[in-house]
Parts: C-alpha cells; sequence; structure tokens
C-alpha cells in the first residue's frame, strides 16, 4: 500500500475499507490478502480506536469513563465491548478486559476472525475440531485438539483463525487489564446460522493435549457491558483510494 495513501487517512478508516473489498468479494481472499490484513492490524495500537491504555479517569466503575474524548483502559471493571462497524459481510469492534476475568470457550461458526492484543496480558487457550463436532439433541459435542494453551503479552503478532483451523474455539482470561481488536468475517448471526456457542471442556488424561468439549449454557454471571466508539469516525460512503483497489488485487 502507497504511504502517501496511508497517511491521508486513519488506521480504522483503512481498516474498514480493506475488508469491505476483501470480504464483499464473491471469492475467497487469497493468502497473501489475509497475510497483508494480518500484517496491518499487528500495527494498530489503543489509541488508533480510541482508547487510552493508561487512563484512569478517577476511580474504576462499572462504566468506563471518557477523558478528552478518550475510552480510559484502566476504568474498565468489567467485559466491555466497543462496536465499531458491522455489515452483513465483517464486524469489527473492541473487547476490553480488566484483571482475572475470563471469556470462557466460544465458538465462530464458518467465520475468519482476526484478533490483535493492543496492550496487555491474557491467557489463551484454543481448540480445533477433530473430525468436526456432532450435533445431537440440539447440543454440540466433540474431540478436539489443542492449538495454544499460554499467555498472550502485548506487543505480540495477531492472531488468525478459520472456520476449522487456527483455534476456532477459544477463551481468554485477562491477566492485566487489556483489550482486543476483533475483525470477524462474517459476522455472528443467529438467523444464518451462526450463533455463539459455549462450551464446557474434559480434558482426557490418557490423550495430552485433547479434550472432549461440550455444548454448555452462557453463565448467569457472564455480562459483557457495551461502551461507546471513540476513535477516528469511519466515512462508509465508498472507497476511492487506487492503492486500495490495487490491493483487492493481491
Amino acid at each position: 500500500m502507497d504511504t502517501n495513501c496511508r497517511m491521508q487517512k486513519s488506521k480504522i478508516q483503512t481498516l474498514y475499507e480493506a475488508c469491505n473489498l476483501l470480504f464483499s468479494q464473491k471469492m475467497l481472499p487469497t493468502s497473501q490478502q489475509v497475510q497483508w490484513l494480518k500484517n496491518f492490524l499487528g500495527t494498530f495500537k489503543a489509541i488508533d480506536v480510541g482508547i487510552d491504555e493508561f487512563g484512569l479517569c478517577g476511580s474504576p466503575s462499572t462504566s468506563p469513563r471518557r477523558d478528552k474524548g478518550l475510552i480510559c483502559g484502566q476504568s474498565i471493571s468489567q467485559i466491555t465491548y466497543i462496536h465499531i462497524h458491522e455489515c452483513h459481510h465483517f464486524s469489527i469492534g473492541v473487547f476490553c478486559f480488566p484483571a482475572g476475568v475470563t471469556l470462557p470457550l466460544h465458538d465462530h461458526p464458518e467465520m475468519t476472525v482476526f484478533s490483535k492484543l493492543l496492550y496487555g496480558s491474557c491467557y489463551v487457550k484454543a481448540y480445533d475440531w477433530i473430525n468436526g463436532g456432532t450435533t445431537s439433541g440440539f447440543r454440540t459435542f466433540g474431540l478436539a485438539g489443542k492449538v495454544l494453551d499460554g499467555i498472550r503479552r502485548a506487543p505480540c503478532e495477531t492472531c488468525v483463525l478459520f472456520p476449522t483451523s487456527g483455534g476456532n474455539i477459544h477463551s481468554f482470561s485477562a491477566v492485566t487489564t487489556c483489550a482486543i481488536l476483533d475483525v470477524l468475517a462474517p459476522p455472528y448471526s443467529e438467523e444464518l446460522g451462526r450463533p455463539s456457542t459455549y462450551f464446557l471442556e474434559f480434558p482426557i488424561s490418557s490423550l495430552p493435549g485433547y479434550a472432549m468439549l461440550e455444548e454448555g449454557e452462557l453463565q448467569d454471571d457472564l455480562v459483557v457491558a457495551g461502551a461507546p466508539y471513540l476513535g477516528p469516525p469511519i466515512d462508509d460512503a465508498g472507497i476511492g483510494c487506487c492503492c486500495l483497489l490495487d490491493f483487492a488485487s493481491v
């Protein structure tokens, strides 16, 4: 991508335009396009999406306070989602976590997901189905193999998962206050058969690295709050940047 072109717009605008070109096509993205998007997400910092990583904004509260027009990262006291954009083809948003909370094992059916840890540390556990999950009595279960089990610390490489590989079923546990920028393509949709499903985990002692996963009920105490997006605005009127049009043919 041309440097002068990128400097003329915010990172989030460039991300929106790239996703619009990449995921609105009838053809699947090429590996080069996926790698470009992964690398570009790797350049994002909290400030690029309207978050002050170190901002306190007074004492912590259940609602993240604003200071100088930014979300204050250290004031987050429960899992919080900042909605940036969603359409039929993709969604962009940020999950903010206070230290010590967990987003349980959940899946991303038929979805490609890009996750960039903006700041902080989190423990990630991720699985993929072995020969796919089985659905019986409206519940999904099956054997899964562990793809990732460890702590990620920012700055680190953007993670990419696919419908059947890369850790499609995963959980996050915040070691410190942290935030994760997510691009989902396509987004969750109950109507289109892409619901978010949570799973219980039953490790197999005789098969290290494997576990039986069974669909479970959403925890009663799991609450995800919403917060406004305070970063640079997105102009969805159209794409007129020649460098992004060139990107579509990568």
